[in-house]
């Protein structure tokens, strides 16, 4: 399948697939702080249960938009083994199609609500 078709195919995403690619725009980390980032950047609208979180980043993974990486050199936060995740190329250029589809419903709306 073309790459083009298979990025067309996974939008719109879920919000909550949204927001966590989001949080791994910026590099790779682990759940908790992808956690952490998606709730204090909703004000807590969106909640990240644990289930919810890792179940999400599982599915993720089989659709091929994040994958697992070593964690970075001296990582010792609380002495607890985290596992970390990036973005592949596919995730990234589903994030980019995603942010250009919501970016463009947001010019649409706020044209309508000019006009109006």
């Amino acid at each position: 399948m073309e790459s083009t078709e298979r990025i067309e195919e996974m939008l719109p995403l879920k919000p909550v697939w949204f927001q966590m690619m989001v949080a791994l725009a910026g590099g790779a980390t682990h759940g908790y702080r992808i956690r952490q980032e998606v709730e204090q950047r909703t004000e807590r609208r969106t909640r990240l249960w644990p289930t919810t979180l890792y179940g999400t980043l599982a599915r993720m993974e089989e659709a091929e938009l994040i994958e697992e990486v070593a964690p970075p050199a001296g990582d010792s936060e609380d002495d607890v083994v985290r596992i970390y995740y990036r973005l592949t190329e596919l995730g990234r250029e589903v994030l980019v199609a995603e942010t250009s589809r919501l970016e463009a419903l947001v010019r649409l709306s706020r044209t309508r609500i000019a006009a109006g």
